[in-house]
């Protein structure tokens, strides 16, 4: 930081449309305000080549900046700004427009970049939180599950240590199908004969029209999702095949596995990229707090700044 700079953008995105103001040293200033597509990103990059601006910067916001990155990318020098970094510095007049007061910090090079990975990590990346996103909608069909044969007092998952196992979903599409009680208890495995009157008791219990319906969907769903989430993580796994060393590294440490150390390395990427492990720990949002009280130095949770997902 503490560099001057003669001549930058500031850049306001929001979902439809963007605010782009250019500033100078000699306080110079134009601003135009833009539709955010393709074809507007395209012209909003050859203006700022042509008037000569040195740098771009704006703030992530949401995932409507990751466009306009992939425009600028390679053709001029850009700062992609952590929101709440830019909310705290001080200075902002009340009348002064966002993508102004922007282009001020970068043109005086107040803004710390956030760090951004390349294209190839980030559509990784994005195939990881896509199967995190699938699997908690999974995780939200079998709370149905459970609670829709609580309902119908059909104690099921006492039996199971995971209900939607092989065996559990086989259980629960006979039900579903109209198998006589009897007939579903004498195609349960060896391992679970010695339970087969208690579960023949269970599953006797009538469900409702209602009842039938929303388990059906609810188990067709389970089975897409799991389909769809095996093709995602060998799509992960062959994306990352160029990492197989880092990955069998991070699968060493204790409660690692497999999809563990595939989400470390999409939401980390490069780990060189950071000197220190305190300053990827502080990246990572896993530092404690530390405040001062008198002449005392306090330690508190976690900053939680990082990713989430992470």
């Amino acid at each position: 930081m503490g560099r001057s700079r003669s001549k930058v953008c500031g850049i306001d995105v929001h979902k439809k449309f963007l605010v782009a103001t250019v500033l100078d040293r000699r306080g110079e200033k134009r601003t135009e305000k833009i539709q955010n597509s393709l074809e507007h990103l395209l012209q909003l990059r050859e203006w700022i080549l042509a008037e000569q601006c040195e740098v771009v910067a704006f703030e992530s916001t949401g995932e409507y900046w990751i466009p306009l990155y992939d425009v600028l990318e390679g053709s001029v020098e850009t700062i992609v700004a952590n929101s709440y970094h830019i909310k705290w510095i001080p200075g902002k007049k009340t009348d002064t427009i966002d993508s102004e007061w922007i282009a001020e910090l970068a043109l005086n090079d107040l803004i710390t970049p956030s760090r951004i990975l390349k294209k190839e990590k980030r559509d990784i990346r994005a195939l990881t939180r896509l199967r995190e996103k699938l699997v908690n909608e999974r995780t939200d069909h079998k709370n149905r599950v459970h609670k829709i044969l609580d309902s119908a007092c059909i104690r099921l998952a006492t039996f199971f240590s995971d209900l939607f196992g092989k065996t559990g979903l086989k259980i629960l599409k006979y039900i579903l199908s109209g198998v006589p009680p009897e007939e579903i208890v004498r195609k349960l495995p060896k391992r679970l004969h010695p339970h087969s009157d208690a579960i023949l008791d269970t599953i006797r219990t009538q469900l409702s029209t209602q009842q039938l319906i929303q388990l059906q969907t609810s188990v067709t769903m389970i089975d897409l999702l799991n389909d769809r989430i095996k093709e995602l993580e060998q799509t992960i796994l062959n994306e990352l095949h160029k990492d197989r060393r880092k990955l069998q590294i991070l699968m060493s440490i204790p409660g690692i596995g497999v999809i563990g150390a595939t989400t470390l390395l999409a939401e980390i990427g490069d780990v060189n990229d950071f000197s220190s492990p305190d300053k990827l720990t502080k990246w990572a949002g896993i530092t404690p707090r530390v405040y001062q009280s008198a002449d005392k130095l306090h330690t508190g949770s976690i900053t939680k700044q990082g990713s989430k997902h992470l």
